[in-house]
């Protein structure tokens, strides 16, 4: 294995990190010499021209770890521009570590990754919700226009602009209501509704999804799948791990299935082949009663 690394990009995380740091900063700017350099230099955010551009993502060689424990090895690939893609395969297969490597939160141990047609604040990026601090006291409506974060920054007042897009993206999943609500007072669907709302916010070309509809009621799932759709239709690039196939197949064009490495990487009907799926462990696939065609077996 070659040395070379991949190219380094930043995310913007749906998440309250740096939170804190953003308010500390904040009231430094509203003290008198920052009340000044605002007036002087800062007539508030205006919002800019949306990246219109769709995304391919390139992995060549690509492989990831922990310490002596190898997670991902020798990913090669391409995700096509203004694809529509569910990475899956069993536990431990990799699946969150590929997505923290192509947001730029890990660094590749080895292979490389070509990121086109993005600038690195148009990546949005959903970990899984445990990975969110809750219990920081922030409004539904504060953490939504965060999504704007890397382009308003800690010195710059976001404009009327701004606040009415986000009361947009509320309307839009259902959460308008909440809007002063706390996001730790958030029931687990409504909370992901409103990280929803912060991509729309964002409106990021590149959307790496990780496990995005996890403890969710079918009302809620549903919604928010029509809503991938409607992206995918603007020519936005979604990656998105998943644990029910029932999801990728009715949804999905594009499947990754991933068992440290790759052992199918296409069209959907084709990637979820029974004899595919045992190969990564998981089982064989039969027709379900369900509307949607798939279900697992246990081997």
């Amino acid at each position: 294995m070659g040395e070379t690394v991949g190219i380094r990009h930043r995310a913007t995380v749906v998440g309250c990190a740096g939170v804190t740091w953003a308010r500390r900063l904040l009231a430094q700017a509203i003290t008198r010499s920052g009340r000044l350099m605002q007036s002087t230099f800062d007539g508030g955010y205006v919002p800019q021209a949306r990246v219109q551009d769709s995304v391919a993502i390139e992995l060549d060689c690509l492989s990831a770890g922990y310490g002596v424990r190898q997670v991902l090895e020798d990913i090669t690939g391409r995700f096509e521009p203004g694809s529509l893609t569910a990475i899956v395969g069993p536990n431990g297969a990799g699946k969150s570590t590929l997505l923290n490597v192509l947001a730029g939160l890990k660094q590749p141990r080895s292979g490389t990754i070509l990121l086109r047609g993005i600038p690195p604040e148009s990546i949005g990026f959903l970990p899984q919700i445990d990975a969110i601090d809750r219990s920081y006291p922030i409004s539904v409506l504060e953490f939504v226009a965060l999504g704007q974060w890397a382009r308003f920054g800690a010195f710059r007042t976001p404009s009327y602009d701004l606040m009415t897009e986000v009361v947009a993206a509320l309307r839009a999943v259902g959460m308008q209501d909440a809007a002063t609500s706390q996001i730790g007072d958030l029931s687990i669907g409504q909370f992901r509704r409103v990280l929803f709302a912060r991509l729309i916010v964002q409106d990021a070309r590149l959307l790496l999804l990780d496990e995005p509809f996890g403890g969710m009621d079918l009302k809620t799932t549903t919604d928010l799948l029509a809503l991938l759709q409607v992206w995918h239709r603007e020519g936005r690039t979604i990656v998105a791990v998943l644990h029910d196939l029932n999801h990728v197949g009715t949804t999905f064009p594009s499947t990754l299935l991933l068992a440290r490495r790759v052992i199918a990487w296409g069209e959907t009907s084709a990637v979820l082949a029974p004899d595919n799926l045992a190969r990564a462990g998981m089982g064989e696939v039969e027709p379900g009663p369900r509307i949607a065609p798939l279900r697992l077996v246990p081997s």
